[in-house]
């Protein structure tokens, strides 16, 4: 096993490394100190197809957040803004409640500042009877070792991979070291879940979804992820490449960010989507129309499926 921190040691679960005593109640860059916080619990349909399915992914929002980019499309929990406390014993209750209202999987979004505990509550949940798929659905900018520690209780990394440009990284997500730290982290993730996993319903049991959101005037490194990711594990990861970026009015108070402050276009994701597919990638899953028009973004009302 691992060796990593105890909840009572100084925190460097992420690359952040803030070395924080959450236990006494600090925060570190994520804003979390040892308490758990969820915005929401509950079915969720805006996963790509093979994880919503018909039934919906049992998603569990946490709060706080160790990346934290600009554009942030769940801004209000990245902030930790919003979210119900609750108890490790709570949160597997949630995942076994999420279960029986019928969730294709338990979906476990932002975990990464709540991952010790997540893990117990997981095996908690599972020795009183949980059985569907754990998502483990991240922003990418995690440590291997922790990918690994991982292993038993996580059975599909849905992962984004935002960067191959390390100014894009420091300039809207204050990590330069993102694409190094995304090429670890999901290599480590290939390795605990090994090859995509199907039922007969084409839902997703195992393996590994990479996930890319196109920004505007961001076509190159777009392609730069595409090229990293099929280049090096080809089929054996799905990419997602995602159009629905959300321009919000916060961006216009810094001029830093103006290049963000409108939707991609449909050219520039058409474009991108042909590089995709003239790369040969197969395993691969697009977005129709102007979603950015629409809400995947759910109400963080402190809705909490089992409490």
């Amino acid at each position: 096993m691992e060796e990593i921190i105890l909840d009572d040691s100084p925190c460097n679960l992420c690359p952040r490394e803030c070395g924080v005593m959450r236990a006494e109640g600090q925060k570190g860059y994520c804003l979390c100190d040892n308490d758990i916080y969820v915005a929401r619990a509950a079915l969720h349909m805006w996963e790509e197809p093979c994880i919503s399915g018909q039934s919906g992914s049992g998603a569990v929002f946490f709060s706080g957040c160790n990346l934290r980019c600009v554009y942030c499309q769940n801004y209000e929990i990245a902030a930790r803004s919003r979210g119900r406390l609750i108890t490790e014993e709570e949160l597997s209750g949630v995942f076994l409640a999420l279960q029986e209202k019928g969730a294709a999987n338990i979906n476990l979004v932002t975990p990464d500042a709540y991952v010790l505990a997540i893990i117990r509550a997981v095996r908690r949940a599972k020795e009183m009877g949980l059985s569907i798929p754990v998502v483990y659905n991240c922003s990418g900018y995690e440590k291997p070792e922790i990918i690994r520690l991982l292993g038993g209780t996580v059975d599909i990394f849905l992962t984004d991979f935002k960067y191959m440009d390390e100014d894009a990284a420091l300039k809207y997500s204050a990590a330069g070291d993102y694409p190094a730290v995304a090429k670890a982290a999901l290599e480590a993730m290939v390795k605990v879940v090994g090859e995509p996993l199907f039922d007969g319903a084409g839902m997703m049991q195992r393996g590994v979804i990479v996930r890319h959101l196109l920004l505007p005037g961001h076509k190159r490194n777009a392609k730069a992820v595409i090229d990293y990711v099929y280049g090096t594990y080809g089929d054996r990861v799905y990419i997602s490449l995602m159009n629905q970026y959300t321009p919000f009015e916060r961006l216009k108070e810094n001029p830093a960010y103006a290049g963000l402050c409108r939707k991609v276009t449909k050219r520039e994701y058409e474009t991108v989507v042909d590089y995709l597919l003239s790369a040969g990638v197969k395993n691969a899953f697009i977005q129709e129309g102007d979603t950015a028009d629409e809400s995947f973004i759910p109400a963080f009302d402190g809705t909490i499926e089992g409490i």
